[in-house]
């Protein structure tokens, strides 16, 4: 009986990856070698990957505090920042993200997993108070929520002692901070903490779309506030109707 033989350079060379795992692994590691080359090099060769976009501007310093206790307390962990261009995920939390509302971010808070909703265009969606009552009890808002409570928030007082170090850094490595921004750091986390303030309309020049609001505490301003500060700048920069005006057009 004649048996099928494959002599062909082909299947010699199938059976040899197939039977030597180390020339395997090469192989995989250079075709991988090669898709990342064809992927990251032509972005050399751009000025900007991130798109110009109006309104987006860098945290206030009260919203920069509250981003780092944003980080502390790990909700990035529970809550993406980052709205996929999928129909589902559109109709469920608005506009999709653009790469230029987080470049400003570091580091940025995309996010892995989702056990509570994407936080891109929580700003201005619910009161300060909403915030407030749904941080300290989250069922108290929503009874099938499972994040735990931050009631000690309340009761932290902020320390902006490091702020406009921390801002200098952040100028250093992209974020265009300016010095008179830098200066008044903590004459703004003030400004930005109550209504009547003195310096609310410098703030709000320094800032456009800072939300103003007088603090919880009788203290002065607390961890909660810079965080709650931090929550309803969310998504509040772009003027989204543009882009869909656009759209529509096309």
């Amino acid at each position: 009986m004649s048996q099928n033989v494959n002599h062909s350079p082909t299947g010699g060379l199938q059976k040899l990856m197939e039977t030597n795992s180390i020339l395997l692994v090469v192989a995989i590691l250079i075709l991988v070698s090669i898709g990342g080359v064809v992927e990251i090099v032509p972005l050399f060769y751009l000025k900007n990957t991130i798109e110009k976009v109006e309104g987006v501007r860098p945290y206030s310093p009260l919203e920069l505090a509250g981003y780092n206790i944003y980080v502390r307390e790990g909700c990035y962990t529970c809550h993406s920042q980052m709205i996929r261009p999928l129909r589902d995920e559109v109709e469920r939390y608005g506009h999709y993200s653009l790469a230029a509302e987080s470049m400003y971010d570091h580091p940025h808070q995309w996010g892995s997993k989702r056990n509570g909703p994407d936080l891109a265009r929580v700003g201005g969606k619910y009161s300060n108070d909403w915030q407030r009552d749904h941080l300290r009890n989250p069922r108290a808002m929503v009874p099938t929520s499972i994040m735990p409570g931050y009631p000690f928030l309340t009761k932290t007082p902020l320390n902006a002692e490091h702020i406009t170090e921390q801002m200098r850094t952040l100028r250093i490595v992209g974020v265009p901070y300016t010095d008179t921004q830098i200066e008044n750091a903590l004459i703004d986390i003030q400004a930005q903490g109550k209504l009547d303030h003195p310096g609310a309309p410098a703030l709000s020049q320094r800032y456009p779309n800072a939300m103003i609001n007088d603090v919880s505490g009788e203290n002065g301003i607390t961890e909660e506030d810079a965080l709650i500060a931090y929550l309803q700048h969310l998504g509040v920069s772009v003027d989204f109707k543009l882009y869909d005006d656009k759209a529509n057009i096309r």
